[in-house]
């Protein structure tokens, strides 16, 4: 992840908020609270009354969140005292999103592969729960429930208010919708809602991505987890990034004829090797550069080269020294920092009449 989204306070954490209490309040009770009624809604009146909306006036988005608790509720009335303590755990875990990231020792992070192997019966009433439980579903719009918690396309502007970069922080290339547009980027659960309950309305976990991003390379891979077990992955709301190094050696300088295997990519700093190799693989970050430096943009970067010499006298020497400069004020902006790479890495070979550090 090149840098970090700022986190930005919304009134949509209601709706954490209102799962927290279902949670604790509601399902963890259940083994001595008695029958499932509204009744279990009374310490918490904004809820209750989105509860009492939904029993009443009979919208089908609004039914299926009513029986979905219940029907949880009356799994969890039928647990132990220590599985609830298990169950507790988990919750706090999953909602842990900079822990999980990290990979902390202790945390009890729990996929639906864990909680499957030990409640079969509940982790699929908890999927269907909480899959359904996003920044686009129909039951957020309804009025109701929209009148505590407020509307995602809100949300959406305030976020865009702060984070102003105009480029997807998961690779540094996609462009993001911003306040000037009347469409919005999707929410990717960074946590995939498919491998993790508990944790699929926490903001915390929600981040405005490309769709190069969301919908082609990431999908569902999980960047806390993969086939060896757990891992370490770039927190999306860190309190401050590291400055993502991407060096490009090239192994041909006939650069109108390379290919992706003439590419060499290295990235760094090492304190953060752990979270970069999760990066790329979840993101095909390696291929997605390959392929500029392969295509149009690159052949144009050189061509900016050229006019500079050969039409404003321009030495690459001098053109180079400025991007270096545009790259540290803003890296990100016409992809800079993949631009100075590929430039540097061409200079290397003898491409153009500059070498890195000469």
């Amino acid at each position: 992840m090149l840098f970090p989204y700022t986190y930005v306070p919304h009134q949509m954490e209601k709706m954490q908020r209102f799962i927290n209490f279902i949670f604790y309040q509601v399902w963890c009770r259940a083994p001595k609270a008695g029958a499932y009624s509204l009744n279990l809604f009374d310490a918490h009146p904004p809820l209750k009354v989105v509860m009492e909306s939904f029993a009443y006036d009979h919208n089908k988005e609004g039914d299926l969140f009513s029986s979905r608790i219940q029907a949880i509720y009356e799994s969890f009335a039928k647990l132990p005292r220590a599985d609830i303590v298990q169950f507790k755990r988990w919750y706090q875990s999953n909602n842990d999103i900079e822990r999980v990231c990290g990979n902390a020792p202790g945390s009890q992070v729990a996929r639906y592969a864990e909680v499957q192997a030990k409640y079969p019966e509940l982790s699929e009433l908890l999927g269907t729960f909480f899959k359904n439980l996003h920044t686009s579903s129909n039951l957020l719009r309804l009025k109701s429930l929209r009148d505590e918690i407020g509307d995602i396309d809100d949300h959406y502007h305030a976020f865009m208010e702060v984070n102003k970069a105009g480029k997807c922080p998961f690779c540094g290339i996609g462009d993001i919708k911003g306040v000037h547009h009347s469409k919005r980027e999707a929410y990717d659960h960074y946590l995939p809602k498919a491998h993790y309950p508990f944790n699929s309305i926490n903001f915390r976990n929600l981040a405005p991505t490309c769709h190069e991003c969301n919908s082609t390379y990431k999908l569902s891979k999980d960047p806390a987890h993969h086939a060896a077990g757990r891992r370490k992955a770039f927190y999306p709301y860190a309190d401050s990034g590291h400055n993502i190094e991407v060096t490009i050696n090239l192994g041909a300088p006939d650069i109108d004829r390379l290919t992706l295997a003439d590419i060499q990519l290295t990235f760094g700093p090492a304190a953060v090797n752990e979270e970069i190799a999760t990066w790329k693989e979840v993101y095909g970050i390696e291929e997605r550069y390959k392929a500029i430096c392969c295509g149009s943009d690159a052949i144009d970067w050189l061509e900016q080269l050229r006019i500079l010499s050969d039409t404003h006298g321009i030495d690459p020497a001098t053109s180079m020294a400025t991007l270096q400069e545009q790259t540290k004020i803003s890296p990100v902006a016409n992809s800079n920092f993949l631009k100075l790479a590929f430039l540097e890495g061409c200079g290397r070979v003898g491409v153009i009449g500059y070498v890195a550090g000469a």
